[in-house]
């Protein structure tokens, strides 16, 4: 079972302040729990939008030219 995290967890989790993972929540673009009236967000939720927003480089270290 995931760790229930709150939103300052998350925020921390994530190096932003508690506005942002407050803006995924209500703009729905992350997955969370209520308990009672507060919001939880699981662990693997967190990772997920990690996942999900992670962008790969275009081209690798290997093929840039070395400027001297």
């Amino acid at each position: 079972m995931d760790r229930l995290l709150t939103v300052a967890q998350v925020a921390e989790l994530l190096g932003t302040t508690v506005r942002f993972p407050r803006r995924l929540i209500e703009e729905r673009r992350i997955e969370y729990v209520k308990v009672g009236r507060h919001v939880r967000i699981r662990e693997s939720a967190v990772s997920a939008l990690i996942e999900r927003n992670t962008v790969a480089p275009r081209r690798s270290a290997s093929t840039l030219r070395m400027v001297a």
